[in-house]
């Protein structure tokens, strides 16, 4: 029965090599019901209150809604889609969810944009309008866009782990550690999970980024215990540069606990529109609609490359299927409070086991579901040892950078400001826009309008629009 649904014979593969590659592919990718929890259970929305309504974090609480809609969306993709591919949280987005949208409003209004943009990406698949968005964008400015999101994930990282930080005061905005020196335990311990993590990737290890935050939260539970470190933040006046970032680390008192799902359902579809302007909260759909579309589009390719899925057309099996519940993940995502759900590049770990099916997929998922049950151990994770991950993966998504034809200024300026613009302004939208009214004009000024989409032309006007808006709204009152 599995082999006639699945077509796993069909497609090369056995019922053992499927459950092996679905195992494997969630090993590579589980540190996102750590990392999600690290990004947006810590943010303060515009109301100063955190995920959940709180006025302290609740990390156990948004890791079991992740890992819950994780799991449902992942075996969803597997029995609906049949194609070994996971879903989960999507890194990059949950960042500007946290920073560039809940800060502005309250976490119910965030997330109601996020729902929206999930429904209006469904209506685009459905519709087939999704093919034309995607053709719009230059694929190289694509790419960018991939570049740009890893150089913030990764300065996130650095930020959060305390070898970066702010100097307070002085022309320079940032230095090394404390004063341009590295000092304390935590460091020692971000650093031991950074290298652990690299040995491990050089190794080839399947779930290195997991293994190295399972290891590195262990030793940073055992130096806590040994010499007593105590949190970073003490009292607004009062702040200890050898302290923990996040939590002190310790060991919890329970590992296994019924999970709470209180998180689903916190969402409110139109609020934002009472929080900021009309035009405000259009670009932040359409980034979010953007960063959704193309990433999915790159992943579902590149796994259909290496499992050999990809026809001689080029087409892949069951396309509208996969887009259909990739765009439904995105709803699910704002609906459950745990930012948009997208697809994973890790799937390809699973792929390189053998995985050629849905079968997989099915498997990854049940092992979500079990982990939310888990949900009491992260909060147990310092930033120390989470965050190198978030290196890491922003490492992953730079070697996409040669694919860009820097000879040509009309894609390499574009996608130069792009990439700088993310981290330096802590704002993915500014990246994107500056990067698509860069390549208009230019393309303009080199008399090559006609390589310009019109629908590109439109949204450039938006972003300016959304540049300009102060001084619009000065002179308008």
């Amino acid at each position: 029965m599995l082999d006639k649904y699945f077509k796993i014979s069909e497609r090369g593969s056995t019922v053992g090599r499927e459950v092996r590659g679905g195992i494997v592919t969630f090993f590579t990718m589980a540190y996102i019901v750590a990392l999600n929890p690290l990004i947006i259970g810590l943010a303060k929305d515009g109301d100063g209150k955190f995920l959940g309504g709180g006025d302290a974090p609740n990390l156990a609480l948004v890791a079991a809604a992740t890992a819950l809609i994780a799991g449902v969306l992942t075996i969803l993709m597997g029995v609906v889609g049949n194609y070994p591919l996971a879903l989960a949280t999507g890194l990059g987005l949950n960042t500007f969810v946290a920073v560039g949208i809940a800060s502005k409003m309250s976490w119910a209004d965030a997330m109601g944009l996020v729902v929206l943009e999930g429904l209006i990406i469904t209506v685009l698949v459905l519709t087939g309008f999704r093919t034309a968005v995607f053709r719009a964008v230059p694929a190289q400015l694509k790419i960018a866009i991939s570049v740009g999101i890893g150089l913030f994930i990764a300065l996130i990282g650095l930020v959060d782990a305390g070898f970066v930080r702010r100097t307070g005061s002085g022309p320079v905005p940032v230095t090394l550690g404390d004063n341009g020196t590295l000092v304390g335990w935590p460091i020692i311990i971000f650093a031991l999970g950074l290298f652990l993590m690299i040995t491990m990737m050089v190794k080839k290890v399947k779930g290195a980024l997991l293994i190295g935050i399972a290891v590195a939260t262990a030793a940073a539970i055992a130096v806590e215990s040994a010499f007593k470190i105590g949190p970073n933040f003490i009292a607004p006046d009062k702040v200890n540069p050898k302290g923990w970032g996040l939590n002190v680390p310790s060991i919890p008192s329970d590992v296994i606990a019924t999970p709470n799902f209180g998180l689903l359902g916190h969402f409110s579809l139109f609020g934002s529109f009472s929080r900021i302007s009309v035009v405000a909260a259009i670009l932040i759909v359409f980034t979010l609609l953007l960063s959704d579309f193309f990433d999915t589009v790159g992943t579902v390719t590149a796994i259909g490359h290496e499992a050999g899925l990809i026809d001689s057309k080029g087409d892949i099996p069951n396309n509208d299927r996969i887009l259909l519940v990739d765009s439904l993940a995105a709803v699910a995502g704002g609906a459950g409070s745990i930012s948009s759900n997208t697809s994973y590049i890790e799937s390809a770990s699973g792929v390189g086991e053998g995985a050629r099916t849905g079968l997989a997929s099915v498997v990854t998922g049940i092992l979500f579901l079990l982990t939310t049950f888990l949900a009491p151990l992260v909060a147990v994770i310092p930033y120390e040892a989470a965050t190198p991950a978030l290196v890491i993966v922003g490492f992953l998504m730079m070697t996409q950078i040669k694919g860009i034809d820097w000879a040509d200024y009309g894609i390499a300026i574009p996608a130069f400001l792009t990439i700088i613009l993310m981290p330096f302004t802590y704002n993915i939208s500014v990246g994107i826009g500056a990067g698509f009214v860069s390549h208009v004009v230019i393309r303009l000024v080199q008399g090559r309008r006609k390589e310009v989409h019109p629908l590109l032309m439109l949204v450039s006007v938006l972003f300016m629009v959304y540049f300009l808006a102060s001084p619009i709204n000065t002179w308008i009152g």
